[in-house]
């Protein structure tokens, strides 16, 4: 990659939309300006934040594409913005509190040249939390329509995404707020094929001001949404009819991992035993988490923590430099 001309690398847009994330920012904007490939634009939409975000912004004017403090509509009008402001031929979308690894860029760039007409290509993600200390890995598989369908999902700061294909998809749903993002894989999904790039690429943090902890029961409508629009779509409605069950049982499964980690072990419980009854193996699935359910809703929560970390020991002894490469960048963003 890097003994083409500059000229002759397809140009890399990402697209961060923040509103009150001073905290994380920074560490954000350094992730993306730190990669090694070169064809690359950035551009921060922020939606009219208080916080000392606009300053951090104005420090690194230089380095970007574009930026703007502006009220908007919410996080999925505020990547649109920039989505549509954006000139190149592979997208990528980074909230203002999740973090890209070194040399993500690279990879993906050589993973779309290696699968051409892919319309997304996702990796591998860590979980991190408000100090960039990693707490689990999120590992994905080779997920086809069917999978997305029953709600198996890409974890978006992790997904890079074909231009064309995403402009031909309509872009992210405004009206959605929470699972926006999975809704767009499986508009354009339909359109080209995805591809899974198995190694880490990104980090995600888990704060308690970030949504995904702050909103779970919301996530859980969404996905209901979702499957109702199913049933509209001409491509799917097929799909949908054989796959009904399956369908229902991932979209209680990703409505109770939600409603999980937002604190909520009795509603988690009660959308998990949903899922068993609509179809038993994707419940069953995240029987782990159904555990910890089970054990939050009688006070036992700590048990989760010992086993994310007894976990993360095994793979770090699998992958010892690996992790030690990660941890010496995470912490060093940190400062």
């Amino acid at each position: 990659m890097n003994q083409k001309n500059h000229e002759n690398l397809p140009r890399v847009s990402i697209v961060t939309p923040s509103y009150n994330q001073a905290q994380f920012l920074e560490e954000t904007i350094q992730s993306v300006l730190a990669q090694d490939y070169p064809n690359l634009e950035y551009i921060i939409v922020d939606g009219g934040s208080t916080d000392g975000s606009v300053e951090i912004m104005r420090r690194y004017e230089p380095q970007l594409a574009w930026w703007v403090s502006e009220r908007d509509r919410g996080q999925s009008d505020a990547v649109n913005k920039g989505w549509r402001r954006a000139s190149g031929e592979i997208i990528g979308w980074l909230n203002s509190d999740d973090l890209l690894l070194p040399g993500a860029v690279t990879r993906m760039v050589a993973a779309f040249e290696e699968t051409p007409g892919a319309g997304i290509i996702y990796g591998d993600v860590f979980s991190i939390d408000s100090h960039g200390d990693i707490f689990n890995v999120m590992q994905f598989g080779d997920w086809s329509l069917e999978n997305l369908m029953q709600f198996d999902v890409i974890c978006q700061p992790g997904a890079f995404l074909d231009a064309d294909v995403l402009k031909r998809s309509g872009m992210l749903d405004e009206s959605m707020h929470f699972l926006m993002d999975h809704h767009l894989w499986l508009k354009m999904a339909q359109i080209a094929p995805i591809r899974y790039l198995p190694g880490v690429v990104a980090a995600a943090r888990f704060h308690p001001q970030a949504k995904n902890v702050g909103a779970g029961a919301r996530y859980g409508i969404d996905a209901y949404r979702i499957l109702d629009w199913m049933k509209t779509q001409p491509l799917l409605q097929e799909k949908f009819r054989y796959l009904q069950k399956r369908v229902w049982a991932g979209a209680h499964r990703i409505s109770a991992r939600y409603l999980l980690d937002g604190g909520d072990a009795p509603a988690a419980l009660r959308a998990y035993f949903k899922s068993l009854l609509a179809y038993p193996p994707i419940a069953l699935h995240e029987w782990h988490r159904m555990l910890f359910a089970a054990l939050s809703a009688v006070g036992l929560q700590k048990l989760k923590d010992v086993y994310y970390s007894s976990r993360l020991k095994r793979r770090r002894q699998r992958q010892p430099d690996l992790y030690r490469n990660i941890e010496c960048f995470l912490s060093s963003s940190e400062k």
